[in-house]
């Protein structure tokens, strides 16, 4: 059965700093910014919140199926994803705007700035969950324009679909009335810790009191694993060490690829967990968010 992945399709211009922010900008200086950064090393990658989880779910044998919208420019990223064997089929097209862009420049601690051109992930919305697509098992709320983030939602809930909450860097879009509304909806919710931080502080409730609304939260924790919080109770699941650390891009999508496998298959959270961390771990030792390739036999995942 296929995993419908609601969520962005981006170009990505990721450049490397090989200093460090924090010796480069002064904090009694902010309120007059004025930065600039040499970047020796410069690429463009297939990225966008829908492909990464995309590219990490088919590697492990799933069946996703992303949703979003492409631009003008978005030819050749059709193409990758048919070279993939992921499907198309639920993938828009405007012609009169640019897929969206993400510029991320990390630095040699791999703390990140980036900036985000939304272009063609705004008409996202216009994709709509309906009965085009039947064989959907299950399937994930993933940053994308506001719209459409409401919008799916809505329709996932409508279809009798269970989905993931992953709000990501769109959290700060919502009210928390708005959020609450997310989670009331859906039947997980994924964050990392600081996204974690504002859920709690926009809804006014506790991780434990929002684990008790969904089956299961998971709180990503980079290095340190990730949290999973079932019925109010907390299981700290610990992380995969990586072979090397090279770029941290994409690891959260890479994540998520994993979470929905197992849950596609129905497997405890605590096991969709562990997997995320290990292709978290391959994932920070390749550059780009769709570079990596797994060190296992995902034959190996029937059981």
């Amino acid at each position: 059965m296929a995993v419908l992945i609601c969520g962005s399709l981006a170009f990505d211009t990721i450049m490397t700093f090989e200093g460090r922010f924090a010796e480069q900008i002064l904090p009694d200086q902010l309120h007059i910014l004025n930065v600039s950064f040499l970047v020796p090393a410069l690429r463009r990658d297939f990225g966008g919140c829908a492909g990464n989880i995309a590219y990490s779910l088919r590697l492990l044998g799933g069946e996703p199926v992303p949703m979003a919208m492409l631009g003008s420019d978005g030819a050749d990223y059709l193409q990758r994803l048919t070279s993939l064997g992921i499907s198309t089929r639920c993938v828009g097209q405007v012609q009169d705007t640019y897929t969206a862009q993400a510029m991320i420049m990390t630095d040699r601690d791999n703390n990140q700035i980036t900036a985000f051109h939304p272009g063609a992930m705004m008409q996202a919305h216009a994709n709509r969950i309906d009965g085009s697509v039947p064989d959907i098992r299950v399937g994930i709320i993933a940053p994308d324009g506001r719209d459409a983030m409401i919008e799916h939602a809505a329709q996932f809930r409508a279809a009798g679909i269970p989905f993931v909450f992953d709000p990501g860097q769109g959290l700060p879009m919502f009210s928390g009335e708005e959020l609450l509304r997310f989670v009331e909806q859906a039947n997980w919710v994924t964050v990392n810790d600081y996204e974690g931080k504002m859920l709690c502080e926009r809804t006014g409730l506790s991780l434990e009191a929002l684990s008790r609304k969904v089956q299961g939260l998971v709180i990503t924790l980079g290095g340190q694993g990730c949290e999973v919080w079932v019925n109010g109770e907390r299981t700290l699941v610990p992380p995969t060490e990586p072979a090397s650390i090279v770029d941290p891009t994409g690891c959260g999508d890479a994540w998520r690829g994993a979470l929905l496998l197992g849950l596609e298959r129905g497997w405890p959270l605590t096991r969709c967990a562990e997997l995320g961390n290990r292709l978290g771990a391959l994932k920070i030792a390749a550059r780009g968010p769709q570079n990596y390739l797994l060190d296992f036999d995902p034959a190996t995942l029937m059981s």
